[in-house]
């Protein structure tokens, strides 16, 4: 029996319509004003205005020594911030609810969104090479441009897109709301834990909470493909499913004529054991290229396979008193006269003269 979620998918009946978010002029509103927030930092971190000096002013306070008992805790907590582990748990919630709920689009949703963060953050990361507070060597400089990838957090924008997937996904008004403000805690509380271990600057948890809400904004743009993306991977599980019930089919077993004797199937040889070209098999009843109905009445099944063993390797059946049998070692050359399949009488051999 298959348990995978395809197999779930054929079993259930349909589900109800599961509601998509549509990009309303809230969204859209919304969408705009993070967008210019996430703008407004990257000019104020470029001119070193003065959230360069808050960045500096925190980092040299050094939270991690002010309160060094949260720093074992703090270490685990951050690891909901972190891309490996917190996809796969994520995913392995949203397979679930793909099962549930008989569609890929909580799965392919997880996917689209983590694409788009990767390309998104990632490309600004490399595009302005800022350092982290751990190897800053200027007080008051941005350290922008100098081959590093701290700017916007990564860890921050990943906890942003990854758990507030699920409050996106969510079925109910009262589900949507429980976990908007679970994300947001995660989100919250993932960034500033950056803040306090040092690994960050305050600007780049800023802009990585900005990044990771522009993408949860921007998902309904991508519901179109992401609908046609599921409708292409189920028609290729159809055309799988088809192909195998197809090569599981029975073969049709071969007509008998009544009382005659059943066909012998060869399989197709390029050459014989002695290098004579492959022969074709005869079919049923055959012998010497007359069908069983022109055979004499008296003839049986054994003497009808005779005589398509003779027709078919002459040179390898001999014929004695007793019967027919196949030596292993006799084999008439490829050239040489056969007698007729008729013939039960030796071919007369030459007397040996003697010296006269």
């Amino acid at each position: 029996m298959r348990t995978d979620i395809f197999a779930r998918l054929d079993r259930e009946p349909e589900p109800p319509k599961i509601e998509i978010p549509r990009m309303s002029r809230t969204r859209l509103a919304l969408f705009g004003g993070t967008l210019a927030f996430y703008l407004a930092i990257v000019v104020a971190v470029l001119v070193s205005s003065w959230l360069v000096t808050l960045d500096w002013k925190v980092m040299l306070f050094r939270p991690y020594q002010q309160w060094p008992e949260l720093h074992a805790f703090l270490d685990y907590f951050v690891v909901l911030g972190q891309r490996g582990p917190t996809a796969v748990m994520v995913a392995a919630w949203l397979g679930w609810r793909s099962w549930r709920q008989h569609t890929l689009r909580p799965l392919l949703v997880l996917g689209a969104s983590l694409l788009l963060l990767n390309l998104t953050v990632g490309s600004v990361k490399l595009g302005l090479g800022r350092l982290g507070p751990h190897y800053a060597t200027r007080i008051g400089s941005p350290e922008l441009f100098a081959g590093g990838d701290i700017f916007p957090s990564g860890h921050t924008a990943n906890a942003v897109v990854t758990w507030g997937i699920l409050a996106y996904l969510a079925t109910t008004p009262r589900a949507r709301r429980y976990l908007s403000a679970l994300s947001a805690v995660v989100a919250l509380g993932v960034g500033l834990t950056t803040v306090y271990l040092g690994t960050h600057w305050l600007s780049d948890v800023l802009l990585g909470w900005a990044a990771g809400l522009l993408i949860l904004l921007a998902l309904p743009w991508c519901e179109q493909v992401i609908g046609r993306a599921e409708a292409f991977i189920l028609s290729l599980r159809d055309q799988a499913r088809d192909q195998l019930r197809t090569r599981r089919l029975p073969v049709p077993s071969l007509p008998v004529a009544a009382g005659g004797p059943r066909p012998a199937i060869y399989p197709q040889r390029a050459a014989s054991e002695d290098g004579e070209p492959a022969r074709r098999p005869m079919g049923a009843g055959s012998a010497g290229g007359r069908t069983g109905a022109g055979a004499p009445a008296g003839t049986t099944a054994a003497a009808t396979a005779t005589a398509q063993l003779t027709q078919s390797r002459p040179h390898a059946v001999v014929r004695s008193g007793h019967g027919v049998h196949t030596p292993h070692a006799a084999h008439t050359p490829h050239n040489s006269p056969v007698a007729p399949a008729g013939s039960r009488r030796p071919p007369r051999s030459r007397p040996v003269s003697g010296g006269s």
